[in-house]
């Protein structure tokens, strides 16, 4: 795709400082840039390399003020990475997209498919189950029985989604990743064994959700585990049964996430961050990498720790923590003098 200084504009709502009908037919990084590419200048700690990057044109906040005199073109908008990512959405949407079901996937005949639907080779696809339009199913994915999928859905290679989960419109699903196995549920007999809890309950994943790499969601004892609207997991994140996670809540990698927990609304957990069952995590809250949350956490708060607290009070115990030694030795010392 080859586009002029002008023509990048308009799509990102923006106004050009310098040669408007220079061209540009691909995106770099900044600090990579080549003659003929397009960067921005998202991040003001990349500003070192704007003088030396030979991109033709860097998108720039509408509020930047160079302290040199570029010969390069700019491009002004209100916000560089919500219009960088336009971009690459249009550079990425350029790939040709494939189309039909391979002759070597296997549909049961009951199967609804819905147009300009493409499913790959070796893919199974069960029973009942509906595909809706516009729908890329990769090779070697499982759809089992009476699965629902949704409109402008992208499932990659060897995802597998077991019976009765739905899926909503415009969702992506990345590879190994798994919907609706069966939760980690045990009791024990009179024996002490351990006898399975078997779930009859399903998943159900809203419109606009992303799901990354080799993430497990479970279905639920009884009901649903529910990911809302706009959620976006990362890679190797465990969902366990019966959980909910609000709308557009943001998960990182790693993140386990204990039964029948509910997580409110635009929330932030960082990686490797470990959650109890049968909790409620309010709205708005941010959970800081590697934390344990083992109570309730109101909305609007900020914790971190093990197990996890406000993160301001964390802060301020961690500066006596770290200098525990001195003090101890402090400490023994006055014992000394006191024998």
């Amino acid at each position: 795709m080859k586009l002029k200084a002008y023509q990048v504009a308009e799509i990102v709502g923006g106004d050009v400082e310098g040669n408007d009908q220079v061209s540009i037919d691909s995106l770099a990084k900044i600090e990579n840039g080549k003659e003929g590419s397009l960067s921005f200048l998202g991040n003001p700690k990349y500003k070192r390399f704007l003088d030396s990057s030979k991109s033709s044109i860097v998108i720039v906040a509408d509020n930047f003020v160079s302290d040199k005199n570029l010969t390069k073109t700019l491009i002004k908008v209100k916000d560089p990475n919500e219009a960088f990512s336009k971009l690459l959405d249009l550079f990425g949407n350029q790939t040709s997209s494939k189309l039909g079901i391979d002759k070597l996937s296997s549909v049961d005949n009951t199967v609804s498919i819905g147009k300009d639907v493409y499913l790959g080779a070796f893919s199974i696809c069960e029973k009942d189950s509906i595909i809706g339009k516009n729908c890329k199913i990769y090779s070697q994915v499982y759809v089992g029985e009476n699965v629902k999928i949704g409109s402008n859905t992208i499932v990659y290679p060897g995802v597998k989604i077991y019976n009765n989960s739905v899926i909503g419109n415009n969702c992506i699903i990345h590879s190994g990743t798994v919907i609706g196995s069966d939760g980690f549920g045990f009791n024990l007999d009179k024996n002490g064994n351990q006898l399975k809890v078997n779930h009859n309950g399903n998943v159900i994943i809203e419109d606009n959700v992303e799901i990354g790499a080799n993430c497990t969601v479970d279905k639920a004892t009884l009901g649903s585990t529910l990911i809302k609207e706009g959620v976006k997991l990362d890679n190797l994140v465990q969902v366990a049964h019966n959980v909910e996670i609000g709308e557009n809540t943001v998960i990182a990698a790693c993140v386990g996430i204990a039964g029948s927990t509910t997580i409110g609304k635009n929330c932030m957990i960082g990686g490797q961050a470990g959650i109890s069952g049968h909790l409620k995590i309010g709205d708005r809250v941010m959970i800081q990498a590697q934390s344990g949350v083992m109570k309730n956490i109101p909305s609007d708060s900020t914790v971190m720790g093990m197990p996890a607290f406000n993160y301001l009070d964390y802060n301020k115990s961690y500066v006596h923590f770290k200098n525990l030694p001195k003090i101890m030795s402090k400490l023994n010392d006055l014992f000394k003098k006191t024998i």
